[in-house]
């Protein structure tokens, strides 16, 4: 049974207002992935998926990226094939519109798995990627925003635990997108982000870290959405595709992979999206929101929701 399953990130959305557009980009993102997975490939269903994602500036990952602590744009993307367990990622990269692409020109162009920083811009480049800026003016005034609102207290508590700024400003998660495909032969799982508001300069979350935010196997795919740290140190990914191979469906994983992630490291940190080898997709949360969207074999819609 072919499927596919995207998130739109983790998290919470302060104005109601943007639950209803995070929604229809979701669903928007399920329905270009699916148009490719029908025409078999879960690889190329899932790069249209994020770059769908990519390209919609309600969410942070591509164009609206969220702005690091210097107010610059620094993003991961990483994509893997369960098949042949064949693996792409960029961190750190900048002056790209669509960072998915670039990780799978990775996975296919190179004997690397991860690229960062300016090495994987040079790459971008040379594989014809154009320069592009993906700040929006919204981003840049929440940035503004944020940033006064720390150094009212006379020391950026930034340099605090990472786990105690977002205890106090929610708004700072802003994570991740992504999307999971299942074409009836092998599972294909890629994630996309921004990072987190007011990140320090260089900071890598999980995303681009195969295992951490993205893996797929013979077994399943999944990516992650929320906290990347979390993730990087319960390897979140490899773990909850560890739980199908063991017996789980792929919303029992989920489940068991967030109520890993809480047990550990509280609650407003993490979200995660699968998809199993017979087609059940899974997903699970420990934040407010987290919209999702998936469409399967059989449905005429895409289920969307947050």
């Amino acid at each position: 049974m072919i499927a596919i399953i995207v998130h739109g990130g983790a998290g919470t959305i302060k104005k109601e207002e943007k639950i209803p557009k995070a929604i229809e980009g979701v669903k928007e993102a399920a329905l270009a992935g699916w148009k490719e997975l029908k025409k078999g490939s879960a690889l190329d269903a899932v790069e249209e998926a994020i770059k769908s994602l990519e390209d919609n500036p309600i969410f942070n990952a591509g164009t609206g990226s969220v702005l690091t602590l210097d107010g610059k744009v620094e993003m991961d993307a990483a994509i893997m094939r369960g098949k042949t367990l064949e693996a792409g990622a960029v961190a750190s990269i900048w002056g790209v519109k669509n960072p998915i692409s670039v990780a799978r020109k990775v996975m296919e162009k190179t004997d690397h798995v991860l690229l960062v920083g300016e090495g994987a811009v040079k790459f971008a480049r040379i594989m014809g990627f154009d320069e592009y800026n993906p700040i929006t003016e919204e981003r840049r005034e929440q940035w503004k925003k944020l940033r006064e609102k720390l150094l009212k207290e006379g020391t950026i508590p930034y340099w605090k635990k990472i786990s105690e700024l977002i205890k106090e400003y929610p708004e700072v998660l802003r994570s991740t997108v992504g999307a999971v495909a299942f074409d009836g032969e092998e599972a294909v799982a890629g994630t996309s982000t921004g990072g987190v508001f007011l990140k320090m300069f260089g900071r890598v979350g999980d995303t681009p870290i195969i295992g951490a935010g993205t893996y797929a196997n013979e077994f399943a795919g999944a990516s992650c959405t929320g906290l990347g740290e979390v993730a990087i140190k319960l390897s979140l990914a490899k773990t909850s595709v560890d739980f199908v191979r063991l017996g789980l469906n792929a919303q029992k994983a989920s489940e068991a992979a967030i109520e890993l992630a809480t047990k550990y490291f509280g609650k407003d940190t993490m979200g995660i999206i699968m998809i199993d080898r017979e087609g059940n997709v899974g997903f699970a949360k420990n934040t407010k929101h987290m919209s999702i969207a998936y469409l399967k074999e059989g449905m005429n819609e895409p289920f969307a929701g947050i």
